[in-house]
């Protein structure tokens, strides 16, 4: 089984070292990486990592008030990795599963690695003795859960947006503008890794870089080749590609 890592630290030596005890973990990937507390809770709400290696002292937010802003939404299990031992007591008592203090060697590092392991190789147990409870009890399919927020970061600021107010997602090399009546954003994702959290019935893919709310349609008009202009709410004309028709004609019985 595979478990997905997040590095957090704001010194580049660290997150380098880090991964290159990790090359020696096949069973670990890292997603991605932050220097700092805020890009952290953006990175670990919107990537949803098994696994964080998270330093103490950062700029903006320390780990501690990283983990006080992403435990209502998601918990990982943590390995705290700082060069302060005064720290330990209060790691432990958030429930970090190990506590590595700098300069920490392959041997230490090895393992806190497997202790997490064991954590998760548990904790996906239980998960699926709990989805078979729930398959035998169940009437019915299970109904699928869809973001409802969007966690946007502004200057040093963290605020939620509601999905229903977004208009659409833009794709911008390896992050998304986020586009709602009143201002643009971005974060750190790609389409893909989105499109699958997002409401079918609200959102869909209209052409390689965007995925459009479709509550926020005004109309469409035909266009070349099978295309059609879409034009939102605001004003703005998007275009709806012929490789992606077939999206809108499951919704809407246009032909295809």
């Amino acid at each position: 089984m595979s478990y997905r890592a997040l590095v957090i630290d704001d010194e580049r030596i660290s997150r380098r070292i880090i991964h290159t005890f990790l090359r020696e973990e096949p069973a670990i990937e890292v997603v991605g990486e932050a220097a700092n507390g805020t890009e952290a809770v953006l990175q670990i709400l919107q990537l949803r990592p098994d696994l964080v290696f998270l330093d103490v002292q950062m700029p903006e937010l320390d780990g501690f008030e990283v983990l006080h802003e992403i435990w209502p939404y998601h918990q990982p299990f943590v390995v705290f990795t700082t060069a302060f031992d005064q720290y330990a007591l209060r790691a432990f008592e958030v429930s970090a599963t190990d506590y590595l203090l700098k300069p920490f060697d392959r041997l230490r590092f090895q393992q806190a690695v497997e202790r997490v392991k064991q954590h998760l190789a548990a904790r996906s147990s239980a998960e699926s003795s709990l989805t078979l409870q729930a398959l035998l009890t169940e009437v019915g399919p299970p109904t699928p859960t869809f973001l409802q927020r969007i966690l946007l970061k502004v200057q040093r600021r963290l605020f939620f947006v509601k999905t229903a107010d977004i208009l659409y997602f833009e794709a911008d090399r390896n992050y998304i503008s986020v586009h709602t009546a009143t201002k643009n954003h971005l974060i750190y994702q790609s389409l893909t890794q989105l499109e699958p959290q997002l409401a079918p019935l609200d959102f869909t893919r209209i052409n390689r870089s965007c995925i459009v709310g479709l509550n926020h349609i005004a109309e469409l008009e035909t266009y070349f080749n099978g295309e059609y202009l879409v034009k939102m709410n605001n004003g703005e004309t998007l275009k709806w590609t012929r490789n992606y028709r077939d999206n809108l004609a499951s919704f809407h019985g246009l032909p295809r």
